[in-house]
């Protein structure tokens, strides 16, 4: 899908205060706001169904899905809206759009129709784009979420729930990996890891956020070239969650895909306590988060009683190798989880 500049796309000035929006020929209902950050807002939306459109079966979006299961059963998406201030905020969201529709995965967040807009700069206002990306909406909230509400209640996730989440990421990282060359998603943290909860079967797990998705392979030949993606990784990346050699790049180095595993190992740490294996340096007079991702000072907290196996914790330390190249890689993690799957399952 390319992306489109459209009177028809045009916003309606109530989007704060619960306005229509049209993404191309589709009308939705601002429903109200769930989260904010940076230059973008995310809101739940209701698609707005005409006589005409619903009298042939479907809201206008149903004729749009190649996969039906894209389709909202109550007609609510969410919808993200990016104010754009220049250039070159205008190309990242044009390439956040374009990757996020290379994927098609159960398990990855599919991008539904999207619109960019050209708007006229204001006295209060200075972007000069909007950007609306629509996805279907997931109410249970993030890991991170998740996570902060179940530390308030002291729980935990079982054993079992918490290897079906984590396989669930590792397959849909595996089909970004699949392609040739590879995609890095570059950013796999617990909050862009959506949870559904159902009855009687573990949490739904959908990776999200391509924002910071690129072709993962780079050479590194120069000091300039390792400074360059120290820079990029500082932007892209989130700190707790980031790679040895995105901190502290060689100036001679192969920098691949497994930059993700490392962040897969601190995300499964996370399901178990909460945080990064790092963030406990934030706390600490004289702490150093660079210095305990670079040394992989880890520190394992006490647990639920009984405590997490500790084939849990010996396979986080697998994946946070501090050397890059001994690393195992995506195929290998699923083939160990599945073998932690058919040990631990209830």
């Amino acid at each position: 899908m390319g992306c489109t500049f459209s009177g028809l796309n045009a916003l309606y000035d109530a989007v704060n205060g619960g306005g229509d929006v049209w993404i191309n020929e589709t009308r939705f209902k601002i429903v109200r706001q769930l989260g904010e950050g940076g230059f973008a807002y995310v809101f739940l939306v209701k698609e707005v169904v005409s006589d005409s459109s619903a009298s042939g079966g479907g809201g206008g979006l149903a004729k749009k899905f190649k996969d039906p299961s894209h389709v909202s059963d109550d007609g609510t998406y969410a919808m993200k809206k990016v104010l754009i201030q220049n250039s070159e905020q205008l190309e990242l969201v044009k390439e956040e759009i374009r990757v996020s529709s290379l994927f098609s995965h159960p398990n990855l967040l599919p991008l539904l129709d999207h619109a960019i807009i050209s708007v006229k700069p204001t006295q209060e206002a200075s972007w000069n784009h909007e950007a609306y990306l629509l996805f279907p909406v997931h109410l249970d909230g993030t890991l991170l979420d998740n996570a902060k509400t179940m530390k308030t209640k002291k729980e935990f996730f079982s054993t079992s729930d918490v290897l079906q989440i984590f396989r669930q990421i590792c397959a849909g990282l595996k089909h970004m990996h699949s392609f040739d060359p590879p995609y890095a998603h570059n950013d796999i943290k617990p909050g862009n890891v959506l949870i559904t909860h159902r009855k009687g079967q573990p949490p739904l797990a959908i990776l999200m956020d391509f924002g910071s998705a690129r072709p993962a392979r780079r050479q590194i030949r120069s000091r300039s070239e390792a400074l360059q993606l120290q820079e990029w990784a500082s932007e892209h990346c989130s700190a707790p969650f980031r790679a040895p050699e995105l901190w502290d790049c060689p100036s001679h180095a192969d920098i691949d895909e497994r930059t993700d595993i490392w962040s897969l190992g601190c995300t499964l740490y996370a399901i178990l306590y909460g945080v990064s294996p790092f963030e406990y340096a934030l706390g600490e007079s004289g702490g150093s988060l660079q210095l305990a991702i670079v040394n992989v000072q880890i520190k394992w907290p006490a647990g639920p009683k009984p405590p997490y196996p500790d084939a849990l914790h010996q396979f986080i330390t697998w994946m946070l190798q501090p050397q890059a190249a001994v690393r195992p890689r995506i195929d290998d993690i699923i083939i160990h989880v599945d073998k932690l799957i058919s040990k631990f399952s209830q």
